[in-house]
């Protein structure tokens, strides 16, 4: 295909598939978590498939018996995003999963581990998008990076679209309006802005798609 051709065809991510040594712990350890259980099917040959999807994600995970020869444990910085970052954190320690605290990257790269002193902790300072981080890990040692994301980079979303994956995240989308409403407000005296629904639409479009803000 040339450069100048587009394709036709959609290629959805659906499912990740991930190595475990004991299925029924790990069925266990994903729906304490609240995933939603979508499929357990074994079959006469030993061949099982057991399917999760994390909250408000649109990709899965799979394990089960027969389904890969990969080592169990060797899935590694497999990302779930997440718009609140320190809620995601407090939520799964409620939930009595060991959780890393939430840290950022001081060098490139640094998020997976694999670069010496390379984490500082707590979210990043400013709090940019893509840019804090916690991570845990399954029964087997599986391995999973919660990043914060609230704006994406132009090109990362589709244009005809805007989608929020869950509530949280509207929620949050709606909460930074508001605050860049009111900071919008206070620039123009104060005054009450009649249109603030426009200007939110706006604002979260914008947002969603990773264009120029209004301002």
């Amino acid at each position: 295909m040339s450069s100048t051709e587009t394709s036709k065809a959609d290629f959805k991510l659906e499912a990740v598939v991930i190595p475990v040594s004991d299925v029924d712990r790990s069925k266990r350890f994903y729906q304490d978590l609240g995933w939603r259980l979508d499929a357990d099917f074994g079959f006469d040959n030993g061949f099982r498939v057991v399917q999760f999807t994390p909250p408000g994600s649109p990709a899965s995970i799979q394990f089960g018996s027969r389904i890969t020869t990969q080592a169990p444990g060797t899935a590694e910085g497999i990302y779930l995003v997440v718009s609140d970052i320190q809620a995601a954190y407090e939520e799964l320690v409620k939930l009595g999963v060991k959780v890393s605290e939430t840290f950022h990257p001081a060098a490139p790269g640094a998020q997976f581990g694999k670069i010496a002193d390379g984490q500082a902790s707590g979210p990043a300072d400013d709090r940019a998008s893509y840019g804090s981080f916690a991570a845990f890990r399954d029964p087997d040692g599986n391995s999973f990076l919660l990043q914060e994301v609230t704006t994406r980079f132009p090109g990362r979303v589709d244009p005809r679209t805007t989608t929020y994956a869950s509530l949280n995240d509207l929620v949050g989308a709606l909460k930074r309006a508001a605050v860049a409403h009111g900071e919008y407000e206070a620039r123009n005296g104060g005054k009450h802005d009649e249109n603030w629904p426009e200007w939110y639409a706006a604002y979260m479009i914008a947002e969603n798609h990773g264009e120029q803000l209004p301002e």
